[in-house]
């Protein structure tokens, strides 16, 4: 009994003595999956690249901003591969994780998706101080960037508008002084053949020009648009269609078009919407020369942060043979053509047009060849 009683008092000593060891897994695990719902949380794209150049982590807003599809084999695949479609990005990041320069604040144009990022890349360390990878952190600047483009291209807009409409004011009077001069003279050259057709190409000449200076002043002139709270993207399409169709053979172009029936309405100026797009069809007619295809395909981008609106893309897209890299930059630029007829300004006033409706247009070049304008319009609340 007293041997009983001694052995558990040394049991209830030893239990006192020696604390219960508690298990840590749990622990790391919840620390593991809080640090993984933090990346995933973050508004900004996150990707993560260990020190052998592979994928250690990539978060939602990344797979967004870079217009691709998760999956979960991409967990270890080579950076290279997983941002195939975006080769200057994924050099930047294999330069980075061989322990290149990390840049601090940098732009970049993915050249794939057209968007503008900013980004900052950080080195990851373990706990020891050596470098385990790097870590890029960034986001899309592209709406920034559209709006700065835009305010400078006001700038040199409102300059070269007061140039221009005074130039055009000065030249449209002697114009029409010549044309009436050139009337007479033939009228008194009646049985002048010679005379008559001389004449007939000056007066031809002084429309010409005149026609340039009144599309000068229309570009440089302020547009006044006559808002509608909804119209109907769909009707201001199949108009003009119907309208640029008039434009060219019958059956000569293929025209395809591809919008859902619940395409919402937007705010604008139906009148300006309906010269915006018969302007980007007649292009895309002239560009083909009577073959080809044009395909018009609209479609609802739904909002993706909080507060920002939705939009609704239009894109016209023919399979001509395409611009240079050069030409596509410069296009929307005053007075720029590559048209032996015309003055340039046609693109520039189509811009100024969705500039004025709050919206954005930009041309690219498909890899199948030919060209594709984007034309990005705020929907209807």
């Amino acid at each position: 009994m007293t041997e009983t009683r001694s052995r558990r008092s040394r049991n209830a000593s030893s239990a006192r003595r020696t604390p219960p060891t508690r298990p840590r897994a749990p622990r790391a695990a919840a620390g593991d999956a809080f640090f993984r719902h933090l990346v995933t949380s973050l508004r900004n794209g996150v990707i993560a690249v260990s020190r052998d150049g592979r994928v250690a982590a990539i978060n939602t807003p990344a797979y967004r901003i870079l217009g691709m599809e998760p999956s979960r084999h991409d967990m270890g695949r080579p950076v290279a591969e997983l941002l195939a479609a975006e080769p200057e990005l994924a050099r930047v990041l294999t330069r980075a994780s061989e322990g290149g320069h990390l840049p601090n604040r940098v732009e970049l144009r993915l050249k794939g998706s057209g968007r503008v990022i900013g980004y900052t890349l950080s080195e990851v360390t373990d706990e020891a101080g050596n470098r385990a990878g790097t870590a890029m952190f960034f986001k899309d600047l592209t709406r920034v960037e559209q709006l700065e483009e835009r305010e400078r291209l006001r700038d040199r807009l409102a300059t070269l508008g007061e140039m221009a409409a005074a130039i055009a004011h000065e030249v449209k009077n002697p114009l029409a002084g010549i044309e009436v001069m050139s009337g007479v003279l033939k009228r008194k050259l009646a049985g002048n053949t010679e005379a008559q057709a001389t004449l007939n190409d000056i007066i031809n000449e002084c429309k010409l020009a005149n026609s340039i200076v009144v599309e000068v002043l229309e570009f440089v002139r302020p547009i006044r648009l006559e808002m509608e709270e909804r119209v109907s993207l769909a009707e201001v399409l199949r108009d003009s269609v119907t309208m640029a169709s008039s434009t060219r053979a019958p059956g000569a172009t293929a025209i395809d078009v591809d919008m859902p029936a619940d395409l919402p309405d937007v705010p604008g100026d139906p009148n300006q919407l309906r010269q915006l797009f018969t302007n980007l069809l007649t292009n895309a007619f002239e560009a083909l020369e009577g073959k080809g295809r044009v395909t018009i395909r609209a479609r609802l981008a739904a909002a993706v942060d909080e507060g920002d609106r939705d939009q609704v893309i239009v894109e016209v897209r023919d399979d001509g043979p395409g611009v240079s890299a050069e030409t596509a930059e410069r296009v929307f630029s005053p007075f720029f053509t590559t048209k032996p007829q015309g003055t340039g300004l046609g693109l520039s006033i189509v811009r100024k047009v969705v500039d004025a409706h709050d919206g954005s247009i930009d041309l690219t070049t498909p890899p199948e060849g030919g060209t594709c304008f984007r034309v990005t319009l705020p929907a209807t609340h």
